[in-house]
């Protein structure tokens, strides 16, 4: 049965077949969910380091394992579209467990490079938005911005020596339905939005808390991927809203008192916006966090 969709941007994959690494995770799954609607063909391999089962989206096929395993999990099948979005993705973290980050990012990249090779896919890459801040040494400041800082440059490299097609994006501060909101990888608005939901009046603040971020709704964030992977070539392709938020801003929109925490090394105090590329290609912001935050609250106070 063909499958309908009036959105233009998820016609141009009507058909085509699909795999996203990392497709049981909080962006992963909000893409697979748009890409099903046009094709019967989206299939997903997650570890589950991060991502969860209670994201599995109906119609999409599920595969548990390792990138580091990719060539021998799917062997000499072809896909149309290759979404690597299944690394480890928490820059702080990363400090504390620099071996899993590095295993989930650098180790399994070279895995993923020999599948994208023999595939004949479209390779569309998360990269990390932290490579800009600081002037460009936000790339230094952790196992995992450093990490995704040298996938993205061999990345380049590989498909200039092989001539393979490629899109590389870049999140700012994702936030939506199914973030995670416990345990060591959750987001920050998630964190905040269990703590509120329990009655918090005080949030966690890491120290100074005027470090600003650009929140960007994972609606938006899905939509830009989309038209980098159907319309985009090459690097660039930053995906993030336009306003920005010092954490101490987000705590007030929260309606809740700052309870300041030590900074850890890795943290950064400005990010630098990157997102003329994917403007170009027709891409507009639709949602803020202010608005997402006073829903949330107007549904917090119903219960």
């Amino acid at each position: 049965m063909t499958k309908v969709n009036a959105d233009p941007i998820i016609e141009l994959f009507r058909a085509k077949k699909v795999l996203i690494t990392g497709g049981a995770g909080f962006v992963g799954t909000h893409l697979a969910q748009k890409l099903v609607a046009a094709s019967d063909n989206v299939v997903c391999l997650d570890n589950y380091l991060s991502g969860r089962k209670s994201n599995h989206i109906a119609g999409v096929s599920y595969v548990e394992g390792d990138v580091n395993d990719i060539i021998e999990i799917f062997g000499a099948q072809k896909f149309d579209y290759i979404f690597h979005f299944g690394e480890y993705s928490r820059v702080e973290q990363s400090l504390d467990e620099p071996h899993v980050a590095l295993s989930n990012i650098y180790k399994s990249f070279a895995s993923l490079l020999q599948f994208w090779q023999s595939s004949d896919a479209k390779l569309i890459y998360s990269g990390s938005s932290t490579k800009f801040a600081d002037n460009g040494d936000g790339r230094h400041l952790s196992p995992y911005t450093a990490a995704k800082s040298l996938n993205t440059e061999l990345l380049f490299d590989f498909a200039k020596w092989y001539d393979l097609a490629f899109s590389i994006v870049y999140f700012y501060n994702v936030y939506g339905g199914r973030e995670l909101r416990d345990g060591k990888y959750s987001t920050v608005i998630g964190k905040f939005k269990k703590l509120v939901s329990q009655g918090a009046t005080k949030l966690p603040i890491t120290t100074p808390g005027t470090q600003r971020r650009n929140f960007t709704h994972v609606d938006d964030i899905t939509d830009g991927v989309l038209l980098a992977a159907g319309s985009g070539a090459g690097d660039g392709y930053g995906i993030g809203a336009d306003e920005s938020y010092s954490i101490l801003d987000v705590c007030r929109v929260f309606c809740c008192e700052p309870e300041f925490q030590r900074a850890s090394p890795a943290n950064r105090m400005n990010g630098e916006l990157h997102t003329d590329k994917i403007k170009g290609l027709g891409w507009t912001q639709k949602h803020s966090l202010k608005a997402h935050i006073t829903a949330f609250l107007n549904d917090v106070a119903e219960k």
